[in-house]
């Protein structure tokens, strides 16, 4: 989405239909200016508010006890003010955020109404919505002539083949073309696809794990996943793993940044009696459209890159949530390519490995396997975990695979 500020350096130089743009032929659908205002006002409330809880800690001399207990208050009032605050910026970018549209050619809007119109589909309002400096979406206003339904996917294969482009059905859009008309956006492929595949077995004598793992998509074409290593074993460390995958997802969709998540979740176990639990975390965000990984952990174990039979280490030396008041996050990055496997372990398997070299254990391992089902490579890797420990699981154990490849059917986007 692109704000309205940055509107006029963002089409310098575009083209369509062989001219220049101009900027009357642009369309804007944003929040109305009432709504935006209140947007606009809760965040100023919440920056105040925020900046009320400013200041320096001070030691007074006296009772020591007193110290830590003013310490500690201090502590929460700073946690207080760092989610005030991000409440803050979300409210302000999505009071400023704008749908900007431009019109479809004329010689491509005839061909698509009448070709739908042939399948008893009114189509109004065909434009393009910039979703970065490449990639355009497709929008248009769809309804049926009859009462019946079409699929919305049916629609978005026949606007494929027209328009010389692989576009698939946005997931805000409707899944059928009814009588009513409806908004619907088709986007382009991802040049990427990806799989998941997750294996894990619970501690011996446990009934919950004390892992949890998640996959999200967390926008069109790109896909997180996530796993959480709750401490020790048992119900309790299982509750706080799930928290802290709930509150990523949520925070995530709410619109923060991978690294701003992971800094709320750190605050709120912080902010947790002294007797919670420190639950690690390890998040793999892709970006399907360009192959670009980044890797973000909490006290994770270390990440496996496989890249045909070579096998890359990926570890970071951050410390489990809940610690200190602040993280200092450092992503690692990658590209992926066409094959490309991502490894990710919980602790109980580096535990399991422990006696038997586990980094190059698990190394050699991975380089050495054939199967291309991520599922499978899970399961495999987690029965060589087993067996090293004797047959015994003495902690959770999670892993989880990520398999991406080239998508073949997606093509490059062309407006010409």
């Amino acid at each position: 989405m692109i704000a309205g500020q940055d509107l006029k350096g963002f089409y310098k130089g575009k083209k369509a239909a062989g001219k220049q743009l101009r900027e009357e032929e642009l369309r804007t659908a944003q929040i109305s200016d009432i709504c935006r205002q209140k947007l606009l006002n809760y965040a100023d409330t919440f920056h105040e508010l925020s900046e009320s809880y400013d200041g320096d800690f001070t030691s007074k001399e006296g009772d020591r006890q007193k110290t830590l207990a003013d310490k500690r208050v201090w502590e929460n009032r700073q946690i207080i003010k760092d989610y005030l605050a991000l409440m803050a910026k979300i409210m302000t970018e999505t009071a400023r955020e704008a749908l900007c549209f431009y019109p479809m050619e004329e010689r491509k809007k005839k061909v698509l109404v009448t070709a739908l119109k042939q399948e008893g589909i009114r189509a109004e309002n065909l434009s393009y919505l910039p979703q970065d400096e490449e990639r355009n979406a497709v929008v248009m206003t769809l309804g049926t002539e009859k009462r019946e339904t079409i699929s919305a996917k049916e629609v978005a294969d026949i606007v494929s083949v027209l328009l010389d482009r692989r576009l698939e059905l946005s997931p805000a859009s409707p899944c059928v073309v009814e009588k009513e008309p409806h908004t619907f956006i088709l986007e382009e492929e991802a040049a990427f696809v990806a799989l998941t595949g997750f294996s894990r077995v619970t501690k011996e004598n446990e009934t919950v794990s004390g892992d949890n793992f998640a996959a999200m998509e967390t926008q069109q074409g790109r896909i997180t996943v996530m796993i959480s290593d709750g401490t020790g074993s048992g119900e309790q460390a299982g509750k706080d793993s799930e928290r802290v995958l709930d509150l990523m997802e949520k925070m995530i969709e709410a619109g923060c940044t991978v690294d701003g998540a992971i800094g709320m979740v750190n605050t709120v176990f912080f902010s947790s009696e002294e007797d919670c639990g420190h639950p690690t975390l390890d998040v793999c965000d892709i970006d399907l459209y360009r192959g670009n990984c980044s890797l973000h952990k909490a006290g994770g174990a270390v990440t496996f890159l496989k890249r045909e039979d070579q096998v890359e280490q990926l570890k970071s030396k951050t410390l489990p949530l809940g610690i200190f008041q602040q993280m200092e996050l450092n992503p690692i990055e990658r590209r992926l390519q066409d094959g490309d496997y991502l490894i990710m372990v919980s602790d109980g398997v580096i535990d399991a490995l422990r006696e038997h070299d586990y980094e190059n254990t698990l190394e050699n391992a991975i380089s050495g396997i054939q199967e291309q089902n991520p599922s499978q490579i899970a399961e495999k890797l987690l029965r060589m975990a087993i067996c090293a420990g004797g047959g015994h699981v003495l902690d959770d154990m999670t892993v989880g695979v990520i398999g991406i490849w080239e998508n073949t059917t997606s093509e490059e986007l062309s407006h010409s």
